[in-house]
Order: C-alpha cells, then sequence, then structure tokens
C-alpha cells in the first residue's frame, strides 16, 4: 500500500521560503527515485524535481531551476523540497510521488498534498 504525506506549505510573500516534507511509507521508498510534482489552480498537474535512491543525482524543472533544491534522508524515508526566492506562480499544491524515467510518476495514488500559496 503506497503511502506519501506532504507537508510544510503554507502563505508566504513572494521573495520567501518554504521547506517541504514528504514521509513515504518504506515500500514506497527503498531504492526508489522520488520526486515532487504541483498542481496550480485550473492547470495538469507538473513535474518538478526528482532525486535518486542515492542522493547523489537531482534534476529540475526549468521554471524552477536555481530557487529549489531537492534532498532526501532515506534512514527517515522522507524526501524534502527547499523552495527559496519564491514567486506568485510558484502557487499550487505540491505531491511527492516515486517517479519513473521520462519524470512520470509511478503511484496513481497520491497523498493529499500541501498547499503553497505566494503572494505579490
Amino acid at each position: 500500500q503506497v503511502q506519501l504525506v506532504e507537508s510544510g506549505g503554507g502563505l508566504v510573500q513572494a521573495g520567501g521560503s518554504l521547506r517541504l516534507s514528504c514521509a513515504a511509507s518504506g515500500r514506497t521508498f527503498s531504492g526508489s527515485v522520488m520526486g515532487w510534482f504541483r498542481q496550480a489552480p485550473g492547470k495538469e498537474r507538473e513535474f518538478v524535481a526528482r532525486i535518486s535512491w542515492s542522493g547523489s543525482s537531482t534534476y529540475y524543472a526549468d521554471s524552477i531551476k536555481g530557487r529549489f533544491t531537492i534532498s532526501r534522508d532515506n534512514a527517515e524515508n522522507t524526501v524534502y523540497l527547499q523552495m527559496n526566492s519564491l514567486k506568485p506562480e510558484d502557487t499550487a499544491v505540491y505531491y511527492c510521488n516515486a517517479v519513473l524515467a521520462g519524470n512520470v510518476p509511478l503511484f496513481d495514488s497520491w497523498g493529499q498534498g500541501t498547499q503553497v500559496t505566494v503572494s505579490s
């Protein structure tokens, strides 16, 4: 059973920072490439960032490159997203999932997500 629990979202002014966390069940997390996705109002869910199992390899969407950093703690089955220099267009619900080639989410089942709202 897939268990993904996102947290850490909130309301922040443009230029501010937030750190998101995703706690995953061991079966979901172990050995998996993990990533973050987001869905803005009226838009399709989109890929944001991914990180390899070892943490040595990361990849980011162009829209957030240089501002967001993904990391993971395998001992805690947790993946993080540090978001700096936030912009109003970063407003979305953020989700985590395991990631396949092509930055496609592995699981059809998603957590509840965490809302990030950036005011101008």
